[in-house]
């Protein structure tokens, strides 16, 4: 399955849970509005891919217990062992790392739509919220080594708790007899903030200044996130077939040059001003048109081809856990896919969209995952600030009649872009979806899902 969603304020993130199939195959179509004239000409192809699009897999579990169990079943067995065992660290991150990305799609999803029953929706999830960190602080480990991660883990989960109920307080429209629902929030903010200072998990100095204490709580989620996360080595492709181009233009275009020198010779019969004169036309030539040549022959060999290879390797014990190629290509609508065009539903008029169109063909080895990893999840980060300068920051003049009076209102210019996603995961059928993103000079202001 797929979601879009917000990640800042240019940021769309796009998760893929992966599951524990073998082979996935996805494409992500973005399609730029006609009226801001992107084309390669303003961002190459290669700049937007290295520039605009992050892409992260991470482990997880579909037992959400599971990597606390195991956690403290290794803090069992440790006693026995001269030396911690690096298992625990995995587990408790995998554990705070759900957690984490459950909350924030849970409070992305409320601050979008307010569900009609805010108070029942708020009731769940700060239940769980407190459940979860309830279970995460039963047992604390004795250890040195174990405690010291626990700590790091706990800190961060509890800052994050506060955080994100405080942006509930603060971003809600509560009504009269919601207050009581925010008041709640504000004392869990404060709850937490508590416990850390009782913990004397960050030092007084961190704690009264707000810029070093999410530096180092963005520290912490590094950390969390690491052993979690999979290695993404990868290298271009087609190099070799790039050199041996520029090789074969530059030899035939050398031998042809060679040729015309010597029928110059021949014509003029010594070398005088205009043979002088002759050889520097053809240089010229040859120069003017070698690039040209390379691009078009360069273009149409990778056609359809992919670009990047991948490996994914577990930074834990350093095996390769998959592999993936992927394309990215700027096209005009005529040139995709006709399930991709009818699931962008396009008129006329939205035939000048240019599209951004990414793909990728993976295949994982599960049976070299970890122990209690049952599966995978991938997380791509599409930054639209790239296309931010092509936007027009000025605001049109609206006229609307009211009561027979007619009044100005100043409407700011929007952009409306759609993304439509495509993919197999193993031998499921293909699922395609389709979101519409509306973003201004400032900021993406929202992301719908389109039926």
């Amino acid at each position: 399955m797929v979601y879009v969603d917000l990640k800042d304020s240019f940021h769309l993130r796009i998760t893929r849970d992966l599951g524990d199939f073998p082979e996935h195959h996805f494409d992500a179509c973005l399609f730029v509005p006609g009226e801001l004239e992107f084309s390669e000409n303003f961002l190459e192809e290669r700049a937007f891919y290295q520039q605009g699009l992050q892409i992260q897999r991470t482990y997880q579990s579909t037992a959400t217990l599971e990597p606390l169990v195991k956690s403290r079943l290794i803090q069992r067995l440790s006693k026995q062992r001269e030396r911690p065992d690096p298992q625990y660290r995995m587990s408790l991150s995998l554990y705070g790392y759900q957690y984490v990305t459950a909350m924030e799609q849970s409070v992305r999803k409320i601050l979008s739509q307010p569900p009609e029953d805010l108070r029942a929706e708020l009731g769940e999830v700060i239940e769980l919220s407190a459940t979860i960190l309830r279970r995460l602080r039963r047992n604390r480990p004795v250890d040195n080594a174990m405690s010291l991660y626990f700590v790091n883990v706990d800190n961060y989960l509890s800052w994050f708790t506060e955080q994100q109920c405080l942006k509930l307080a603060v971003e809600l429209d509560w009504a009269d007899n919601e207050k009581d629902m925010k008041e709640l929030l504000l004392r869990i903010g404060r709850r937490e903030s508590r416990y850390r200072t009782e913990q004397q998990y960050n030092a007084e100095r961190v704690s009264q200044d707000p810029v070093r204490l999410s530096n180092k709580m963005r520290l912490l989620r590094r950390l969390i996130e690491y052993p979690v996360s999979m290695r993404r080595l990868g290298q271009a492709l087609g190099g070799t077939e790039q050199k041996l181009v520029r090789a074969g233009v530059a030899a035939v275009l050398m031998s042809a040059a060679s040729v015309m020198v010597l029928l110059a010779r021949d014509r003029l019969s010594d070398v005088t001003f205009i043979f002088v004169l002759a050889l520097a036309g053809l240089y010229a030539i040859r120069e003017l048109f070698r690039e040209d040549i390379q691009t078009k022959i360069w273009n149409w060999l990778r056609k359809g081809r992919p670009k990047w290879r991948y490996q994914f390797i577990d930074v834990n014990s350093e095996q390769t856990v998959g592999r993936a190629v992927e394309w990215f290509d700027y096209k005009k609508f005529e040139d995709l896919p006709e399930e991709l065009k009818k699931a962008r539903q396009s008129t006329t008029p939205q035939r000048e969209e240019t599209v951004v169109w990414f793909r990728s063909a993976s295949k994982m080895l599960p049976a070299r995952f970890l122990s209690g990893y049952s599966g995978a999840r991938e997380t791509m980060t599409i930054d639209m600030a790239l296309l931010q300068p092509l936007m027009n920051q000025s605001a049109y003049a609206l006229y609307i009649q009211e009561n027979g009076e007619v009044r100005r209102e100043d409407v700011e210019r929007r952009y409306i872009f759609n993304l439509v996603t495509r993919e197999r995961v193993g031998a499921k059928k293909v699922n395609t979806q389709r979101w519409k993103i509306i973003m201004n000079y400032s900021r993406i202001l929202s992301v719908e899902a389109s039926d």
